[in-house]
């Protein structure tokens, strides 16, 4: 016999489960549509997704209620005009020190290496945030110093996403980093990669340097990924899809 309660108490938590599991599968449904997609048939959500049509529609009406999804005429499927507004309340709520300073933290642990956050102004380049190396001989550049734009692993990852012509920006724009030894200095090397934000717009470039003394070309190529990884990750915190950075993530395995 069941002790009073303990049937209430089951049947709660088997409601509270296939409720977290109705939003994993909106969350799902919504997930399915990239930049690329205007708008997407049922069919294309149940691929993406793996979903079951009839499960695909129940949710779907869900989402139109919120406004999460708009159906078409012809019964295709958009995102709605309440994810506009989610979007833009998450932009209004975004400080860029807070994504950035955590990120750049957790590369330099990795790296033992500086790392900056550099931005555009003009035909130059700021450094907006900055993290020191664990080492005593360190790159050293301040937070608020201008430096060129067209030399120097950052400078050239700012010039290439901005338009710049010609080589080496068009291979930069292709792997989405520039390492660079002795470049703007002779005594210092680095490697750098974008950070967008929504619209694919250039927020600025992720740099990792040291002394070329102990951060040589080497160096500098194993750590293509975990600076890939982070430009990605700081991407996605600034609201904007980083399939590009996750490809050329992929290609860095498989690159010299």
């Amino acid at each position: 016999m069941d002790l009073p309660g303990k049937s209430s108490d089951a049947t709660n938590r088997r409601t509270s489960a296939e409720g977290v599991a109705a939003l994993d599968r909106a969350i799902a449904i919504l997930d399915a549509f990239t930049t690329a997609d205007r708008s997407l048939s049922l069919a294309e959500i149940a691929t993406r997704t793996g979903l079951y049509k009839s499960t695909i529609l129940r949710l779907a009406n869900s989402l139109l209620r919120g406004q999460l999804l708009a159906r078409l005429d012809d019964g295709r499927y958009r995102v709605g005009p309440a994810a506009f507004r989610l979007g833009a309340l998450y932009q209004r709520s975004v400080v860029a020190v807070d994504i950035l300073l955590p990120i750049m933290r957790d590369l330099s642990e990795k790296s033992w290496e500086s790392v900056a956050f550099y931005v555009r102004s003009g035909d130059v380049r700021t450094c907006l945030y900055r993290v020191e190396s664990k080492h005593p001989i360190r790159y050293t550049i301040r937070e608020g110093d201008v430096l060129p734009l067209l030399a120097g692993s950052g400078g050239r990852v700012l010039a290439a996403f901005s338009g710049q012509p010609g080589e080496p920006y068009e291979t930069i724009r292709k792997t989405c980093t520039c390492l660079a030894v002795g470049d703007r200095d002779p005594e210092t090397a680095g490697v750098s990669a974008p950070v967008f934000g929504p619209g694919r717009v250039l927020l600025g470039a992720l740099t990792l340097a040291g002394p070329s003394t102990r951060v040589d070309a080497a160096f500098l190529q194993g750590m293509k990924r975990p600076l890939l990884e982070a430009a990605a990750r700081a991407t996605r915190a600034f609201g904007e899809d980083a399939s590009m950075l996750d490809q050329a993530i992929l290609a860095a395995e498989v690159l010299p």
